[in-house]
Parts: structure tokens; C-alpha cells; sequence
């Protein structure tokens, strides 16, 4: 599956969402292109993306469960 953001309209918010999420585990990403990064770096960002998104996720859940 390709890297494409199925909402358009969310490339800036999902950029932003990427560079905190490097901020995060202590990644420095730069504008543009991060081709220097080695594959735990990207991957630590990826993780700590997806972590987020399980978190947002759940709580969601627990506020609708109420």
C-alpha cells in the first residue's frame, strides 16, 4: 500500500502530527526531504505515530462508552 493520505484536506495536520511525533523520541526532521534518517529513527517516528493514534482512539472509545 502506497504512503497516500486519504483525506486530502489532512496533509498539514498529518505533517504536523509527523514532526511531533519525531520530536517525541528526539528525532530532528527537517523540511523537505529526511533521506539521512536510518531505519530506527523512522521507524521510532512511525511507532510513536501510531501509539498516538491508539491512544486518540481509546479515548475516543471510553468518552462514547459512557
Amino acid at each position: 500500500m502506497a504512503n497516500k493520505i486519504l483525506v486530502p484536506q489532512a496533509k498539514a495536520a498529518m505533517d504536523q502530527f509527523k514532526y511531533e511525533a519525531a520530536q517525541d523520541v528526539g528525532v530532528n526532521l527537517k523540511q523537505g526531504y529526511n533521506g539521512d534518517l536510518t531505519s530506527q529513527q523512522a521507524g521510532s517516528i512511525g511507532g510513536q505515530m501510531v501509539k498516538k493514534m491508539i491512544y486518540s482512539y481509546q479515548q475516543n472509545q471510553a468518552g462514547t462508552m459512557k
